[in-house]
């Protein structure tokens, strides 16, 4: 229940968490599961916590980007940092060391230091023109570190580099794109215009309807 609600209602994946934690504390899934319920609805503090717990359970490294996540959630991305140096990391696999990268970039850019956190971007993973699940999420992190940066032209063609790469729609990065090049997009199903519209074609009609009173009068009149 939880893992089906976490996106769509977080906060009924909190409170289902919290039963399981109850019935079942001593189950590493469990403990895995309220921790990112937790995460999802930042309590980075409490998230942190299940991880931890998780992790002496486990003896995984898997949870180590999202915990050093929470790090920067607490407001402590040195702490982030450090944990991005930890032998830990070379325990991931690939997906996990491009998420420890994203989290390293993020902690730089919460320090202010946007240089450092676009070159801890630059990767083998970012300049490869394969599409992997991280693709699109890399490339729209170094996107937007690069317009912080002020750098818009490289900015705007990595934004279309990450729309290429995103197939499920995980990022913004269309709409992104569509505003450094000015696009506005219109509702088409704006209720307030539809009204305009359908006002506008009342006085219309009423208009010739009074046109064409007017010209049978004056008929009338001749005869």
């Amino acid at each position: 229940m939880v893992a089906r609600l976490i996106d769509e209602d977080p906060e009924g994946a909190y409170a289902y968490s919290k039963v399981a934690l109850r019935l079942a504390s001593r189950v590493a899934a469990v403990r895995e599961a309220g921790g990112f319920a937790a995460y999802a609805n930042q309590k980075y503090s409490e998230a942190l916590a299940e991880f931890r717990a998780a992790r002496r359970m486990t003896g995984s490294a898997e949870l180590w980007p999202v915990m050093a996540d929470c790090e920067r959630g607490l407001g402590r991305p040195e702490k982030a940092l450090d944990m991005a140096g930890a032998p830990e990391v070379n325990k991931l696999d690939k997906a996990g060391q491009v998420e420890m990268r994203l989290v390293a970039a993020g902690a730089r850019r919460d320090m202010g230091q946007l240089d450092a956190a676009i070159v801890t971007l630059q990767s083998p993973e970012l300049a490869s023109n394969s599409v992997q699940p991280w693709t699109a999420r890399l490339r729209y992190a170094y996107a937007d570190a690069l317009l912080a940066a002020g750098r818009e032209g490289e900015a705007r063609e990595w934004f279309a580099k990450a729309v290429e790469a995103d197939r499920d729609g995980s990022t913004d990065a269309s709409d992104r794109l569509a505003e450094l090049d000015g696009v506005e997009f219109v509702d088409a199903f704006d209720d307030s215009d539809t009204t305009d519209d359908a006002e506008a074609e009342d006085e219309a009609q009423a208009e010739v309807e009074d046109k064409v009173e007017a010209e049978v009068e004056v008929e009338d009149d001749k005869e």
